[in-house]
């Protein structure tokens, strides 16, 4: 049994910003008798080193960097027995850090993480994400189709700014190169629906994109799944609809639809473009058009 918790530290998150954290972090850590560092070097390699933490007896992991690294974290945490997984902890140094800002974790990453020292663990609930081809993914925050996911691929090449200015710029060249429409027809908790939409965002936390508050009302432990669903509008509207989206009163417009679910399986007449967390689940030459998202309640410990 490890009792000193394990950092998994993303050198490149916030587009490679966050090395220089951790010499700091470091120190911090040894305030409180030390931890054990490992640092990811590749995709996916963050869900395998979380995955082998539990197999050899560590208590917590500890998440450093963005939304991307917890979504691999939990991802890894997730292929473990309910009695094994370890507790999870997040040092946010990521772009974004909407999960964390979500979850209420001190932005300052020295801050956070004496938290996860001295902090108490919450069941949070999570989400899976199951394609027509059997690819199965755990998240989260936020997972995104259409509209909402071209956003996030743009993201990835703004390399000049941070945070929410990234998304600001890509969402201008989503508005301009990416604006189309998906027909999707399902279940939603067993009662059928069919939608012509250009955006579905399906979330447990309450922001993405930086700051983006899509579900201000949404809780991270009611078992629940929230929903945001835009109609098919013009690019002029779209655009008017972002100070909106911002300030979180966007289900005032009446071509904006919101709601909540434990469960929706969907099918759609154009692959889908999908985002979960900031990864991609599915890009631009996506071939995905099936499309299964289920609420985990409180599967993951979160230190808070």
């Amino acid at each position: 049994m490890h009792h000193k918790p394990l950092m998994i530290f993303n050198p490149i998150a916030n587009l490679g910003r966050a090395w220089p954290v951790a010499s700091n972090l470091r120190r911090v850590a040894d305030e409180f008798g030390g931890a054990v560092w490992a640092g990811t070097v590749y995709p996916g390699h963050a869900s395998e080193i979380a995955e082998k933490a539990a197999s050899e007896g560590y208590k917590t992991v500890v998440a450093v960097g963005g939304d991307g690294t917890i979504h691999e974290v939990i991802n890894g945490l997730m292929k473990v027995d309910t009695a094994k997984r370890p507790l999870l902890g997040i040092v946010p140094v990521g772009s974004g850090n909407d999960f964390a800002g979500t979850m209420g974790i001190p932005r300052d990453s020295e801050e956070a993480l004496r938290k996860v020292f001295s902090g108490s663990p919450r069941r949070i609930d999570i989400a899976s994400a199951l394609d027509g081809n059997g690819r199965k993914e755990y998240w989260m925050n936020t997972l995104g189709m259409g509209f909402d996911s071209a956003v996030n691929f743009h993201s990835r090449e703004v390399p000049i700014f941070q945070g929410f200015m990234i998304y600001f710029l890509a969402l201008f060249r989503t508005i301009i190169e990416n604006y189309r429409p998906f027909k999707i027809t399902g279940t939603i908790d067993g009662e059928s629906f069919e939608k012509e939409t250009l955006m579905l965002t399906v979330t447990n936390g309450k922001r993405e994109g930086g700051g983006f508050l899509l579900a201000p009302d949404a809780l991270q432990d009611d078992g629940l799944l929230n929903y945001t669903l835009v109609d098919v509008i013009s690019r002029l509207k779209m655009l008017m609809a972002i100070p909106y989206f911002l300030k979180g009163t966007h289900a005032s417009l009446n071509y904006v639809k919101t709601g909540t679910f434990k469960n929706i399986s969907l099918k759609s007449n154009n692959p889908l473009w999908i985002h979960a967390d900031g990864e991609i689940f599915a890009g631009f030459s996506s071939q995905v058009t099936e499309l299964t998202l289920e609420v985990l309640p409180g599967a993951i410990e979160l230190i808070l």
